[in-house]
């Protein structure tokens, strides 16, 4: 939950922290058939290349947080509706996912690691910055400056965390402060897409899953992360359907929020990423993909806790996908 302003975008984002910015899946042969030949050969006409390879080539070759002068802090998060919603989960009121949330205000995925891998771990997020666009770091779960969110405790307020021991999630629970009381871990906000979702609304092109109330899908790929220490993993992306020609507006938008994984990393076929079913997201709910869309898929920052399970640290603490603070 926090008050950064953006100036560059006009648009208000979505999301339940303080960060106020100014500025049934089913991709298969079946439903391609459902699509006339002339209507694919359209739609290819309309569709850009996919920006993949570019993203593929530029991991791991800059040092980057998500913030930058384009943004400026408020310090008016106690009385907002991102407080309320904070509030929501400290007191066990809001334990579903948070897309949608205080619109005008950003999200973010939260990742706890002990203290002695901190270092390895910011060092992995500033390699990995569209996945992990690094907002603020916080020794204990009060260590946050009120301009990011006052008054807030990343142990409690958001509505369900996950617990990891030796990297295997042990426990979902709706409050972390018996895992995350001190300075034992050191906790990672990092930037999520919800925050632009009400901006793509109010332009006219609504995700689905925000229009119908649900989880957005996430999906393991086999784009290996940049690695930092005992960090690597695999990129995860979440996914939305548009029609072809809706595509270069949605991903001039989203750009704009470098803060919120910027710009998708690729439209089109899921195979190139390597995903086999978009019926079956590995995080959150499928989103049906209608005849003449194509999927676009985003980095996102459940990609941290890829490389959790990899470096099987002694204890973590993460958000439960599509959970956010």
């Amino acid at each position: 939950c926090h008050s950064l302003q953006q100036r560059r975008v006009a648009a208000a984002s979505a999301g339940h922290t303080s960060h106020r910015y100014r500025a049934t899946a089913s991709w298969s042969r079946k439903a391609l058939s459902a699509t006339t030949t002339a209507g694919r050969e359209t739609s290819a006409a309309m569709l850009p290349p996919s920006p993949l390879e570019a993203f593929r080539r530029g991991i791991g070759q800059v040092l980057r947080t998500g913030l930058s002068p384009a943004f400026e802090g408020a310090a008016t998060s106690s009385s907002t509706a991102a407080a309320a919603v904070r509030q929501k989960c400290r007191a066990g009121a809001l334990t579903g996912p948070t897309a949608g949330l205080a619109p005008g205000h950003a999200q973010a995925n939260l990742v706890c690691v002990p203290r002695e891998h901190a270092f390895d771990f910011a060092r992995f997020c500033l390699l990995n910055p569209r996945p992990c666009p690094l907002l603020a770091i916080a020794a204990t779960p009060t260590d946050l400056s009120p301009t990011i969110a006052r008054g807030a405790d990343l142990a409690r307020d958001l509505p369900r965390y996950r617990v990891w021991r030796d990297g295997v999630v042990v426990d979902d629970v709706t409050d972390a402060a018996h895992v995350w009381a001190g300075d034992e871990l050191t906790g990672f906000l990092l930037g999520c897409s919800f925050s632009w979702e009400q901006a793509l609304a109010d332009a006219g092109h609504p995700p689905r899953h925000f229009v119908n109330g649900t989880n957005v899908a996430m999906y393991v790929t086999k784009v290996p992360n940049a690695a930092s220490g005992p960090f690597g993993g695999f990129l995860v992306v979440s996914m939305r359907p548009y029609a072809p020609e809706a595509v270069p507006a949605v991903a001039a938008l989203t750009e704009a929020y470098p803060a919120a994984h910027g710009g998708p990393v690729h439209w089109g076929d899921p195979a190139a990423l390597g995903i086999e079913d978009l019926a079956a997201p590995d995080f959150g709910d499928a989103v049906r993909v209608a005849p003449g869309e194509v999927p676009v898929f985003w980095a996102c920052g459940v990609t941290p806790q890829s490389a959790l399970a990899g470096a099987a640290l002694p204890l973590c603490v993460t958000h439960a996908p599509g959970h956010m603070f």
